[in-house]
């Protein structure tokens, strides 16, 4: 059965559409062009952050994350960058009696967001710089299994991306859900390897009744 629901961060619980314009601000470049090489990246199979490389070689996303921030133009996010579903799932989800965190790829500095975000609604935050491993390394998702109170398969990871979510969150032994939205999201929904993930969604408020289905076939 499933106990716990783990939620990736961008392009699942947040819309990161305005973060990447601003990027594209940074850099200088039409905003338009900066997505349309972003999905081209994702559709070669290649690392987003080439697409900086684009643009300015030798780009440092660190590097420049922290200039950003010391311009007074750091990366966040905030409550109106939330999907409109959020809210509502967790709060089913809580109802329904499920143990709920938020892990993903994030700096210190989105962990923090998210914590005021999200204090009450969920019982752990946790973020790639927290925990010195990002996703898809391993180390990711066992530092994941052993902070959630169940055991790996009884864990739930839900995700946008096949390669940083799915594929390694079911190989750690977890349940996965895909949600078809962001870039990578709907790039890579036919790709066959979308079929191993054990749930594929369009919204968070499914997965109270798919959830509920597969306890039920479970039992």
């Amino acid at each position: 059965m499933i106990r716990a629901v783990v939620f990736d961060v961008g392009e699942c619980l947040v819309d990161e559409t305005r973060e990447y314009g601003t990027w594209a601000d940074w850099l200088g470049v039409p905003r338009h062009t900066f997505v349309a090489q972003f999905g081209a990246t994702i559709a070669r199979g290649l690392d987003y952050r080439e697409t900086f490389q684009v643009f300015r070689p030798g780009f440092d996303l660190y590097e420049e994350r922290e200039k950003r921030a010391a311009a007074g133009r750091p990366e966040t996010f905030g409550e109106d960058d939330l999907y409109p579903d959020v809210r509502d799932a967790f709060a089913r989800l809580r109802a329904d009696g499920l143990w709920l965190a938020v892990a993903g790829n994030q700096t210190v500095r989105a962990g923090a967001i998210l914590r005021e975000l999200f204090t009450g609604d969920v019982d752990l935050i946790a973020t790639s710089d927290d925990w010195g491993a990002s996703k898809p390394d391993p180390a990711f998702f066992t530092r994941l299994a052993e902070a959630v109170p169940a055991a790996p398969h009884e864990i739930l990871y839900v995700g946008d991306r096949l390669d940083n979510d799915v594929l390694p969150a079911a190989r750690s032994g977890m349940r996965t859900a895909l949600i078809r939205r962001g870039p990578w999201g709907w790039i890579q929904q036919h790709d066959p390897a979308a079929g191993q993930a054990t749930m594929r969604i369009d919204s968070l408020v499914e997965l109270p009744k798919l959830i509920a289905e597969f306890n039920a076939a479970a039992s």
